[in-house]
């Protein structure tokens, strides 16, 4: 249903490894403190497909100043859902009818339960509806199911009309939000439909991350910490030694980090945009964090927390291969559990999880490939040719240290 409102104006295999050199920013080294500006802005570099970030706090009402660098249409929907738009829907509609933009609101029920087909239907009857074109818009606003949603159907509405991403999740603004990667859910696994396709802009404003709960921003830590893991050793470290000013959600200390996150991931992207290599490694936890999202219907835990425990569970299979030492699956812990993010995993047999594995898009030619860490700040992508023994090994890991604990 819609409604909507208008107002105007794994063993020795092939492996890939994650280091390769990066043109833009600081985001593999040398990270050390908060960034001195209230907005910071940098550029994904995807030659003709390259598009701004702007990060800022307090910047939501600068969008009609986005939208006008961006050259982007005058007519557009604003894809939403019921909580985003109560907090924030009526000052997104004043500042767009303020610069003499057409908006409409497309409204979508809230969930990782909704993205599905039905509901991506809701956005192309709105659509419809309200006559949009080729020369039309979308914004999503909201979390990254929003954003996964919004982008998709604006890939493949009339084959494709552009979109703006404004992520009020720190989940969504530093990963989904940003690279293009478009998608809704099927029954037999997460994200399995779906299609590249790239923003025209990325808005961040960190003072949406106030109206989150405590559960919904350490969810959105763990993709932050996932950055760290991979290819800053030195960001791994800041966000220990910062983590009060985080979750205090004090400006400074969520700019830099959402800023440094964007910057990793947007040098990646510019490099592999659509994965055929090197994007690989932003799944760290990923393969088996769908498989508990998919277990639990996708109702019981956020992404953020299965990515946390599916990174633990990739940290106890790298110190299995050798990749990394038994300080650094502790490192990994104590970081994770500082930002009260799940390292169990759910108990449901080891078969399901294995057989939920075999549909994760990085199985190729039926053989499932692993995100591993090397030590801190490094990391690859393994070929498993018997995930039954290591993710075996890796839960019996797991369990040992929660009783140590």
């Amino acid at each position: 249903m819609f409604f909507v409102v208008k107002k105007r104006a794994k063993h020795a295999c092939p492996q890939i490894s994650c280091k390769a050199s990066v043109k833009s920013g600081n985001a593999t080294s040398n990270f050390v403190g908060f960034v001195a500006m209230k907005l910071k802005r940098m550029i994904v570099g995807l030659g003709e497909r390259s598009y701004p970030i702007w990060i800022g706090g307090g910047i939501l009402s600068r969008l009609p100043e986005a939208l006008q660098e961006a050259n982007f249409p005058n007519k557009v929907a604003i894809v939403t859902n019921p909580v985003v738009q109560s907090l924030y829907g009526e000052a997104v509609a004043e500042s767009l009818a303020a610069a003499g933009y057409e908006h409409h609101f497309i409204v979508l029920p809230d969930g990782e339960e909704h993205k599905t087909w039905a509901t991506l239907q809701t956005i192309f009857d709105g659509l419809i509806a309200r006559g949009f074109d080729r020369h039309c818009g979308l914004i999503a606003v909201g979390g990254g199911v929003t954003g996964d949603m919004g982008g998709f159907a604006a890939a493949t509405f009339l084959r494709g009309i552009p979109y703006v991403q404004v992520p009020t999740t720190l989940l969504a603004q530093v990963d989904s939000s940003i690279g293009g990667k478009t998608a809704i859910n099927h029954t037999q696994g997460k994200n399995l439909i779906g299609a590249f396709y790239q923003p025209r802009h990325v808005h961040i404003d960190v003072e949406t991350l106030n109206s989150l709960d405590s559960r919904e921003f350490a969810a959105g830590m763990a993709e932050v910490i996932k950055y760290g893991i991979i290819r800053d050793k030195d960001f791994f470290d800041w966000l220990l030694k910062h983590r009060k000013a985080l979750q205090e959600r004090q400006t400074e200390a969520l700019i830099s980090a959402v800023k440094k996150a964007c910057q990793i991931k947007a040098n990646i992207v510019e490099i592999d945009e659509k994965e055929d290599a090197l994007r690989a490694i932003l799944n760290l936890g990923h393969t088996f964090g769908h498989a508990i999202e998919n277990l639990s219907g996708y109702s019981t835990f956020r992404h953020g927390e299965a990515v946390a425990v599916g990174m633990m569970v990739a940290a106890h299979i790298s110190h299995h291969l050798e990749l990394c030492s038994t300080d650094d699956v502790a490192a990994i812990r104590n970081l994770l559990q500082a930002f009260d993010l799940p390292v169990t995993p759910p108990q449901y047999p080891l078969d399901a999880y294995l057989d939920a594995m075999k549909r994760d898009k990085k199985v190729q030619k039926g053989t499932l490939r692993l995100v591993l860490n090397k030590g801190i700040g490094d990391c690859l992508v393994q070929e498993i040719t018997d995930p039954a023994i290591l993710f075996a090994e890796a839960l019996k890991g797991i369990q040992h240290q929660d009783q140590v604990d």
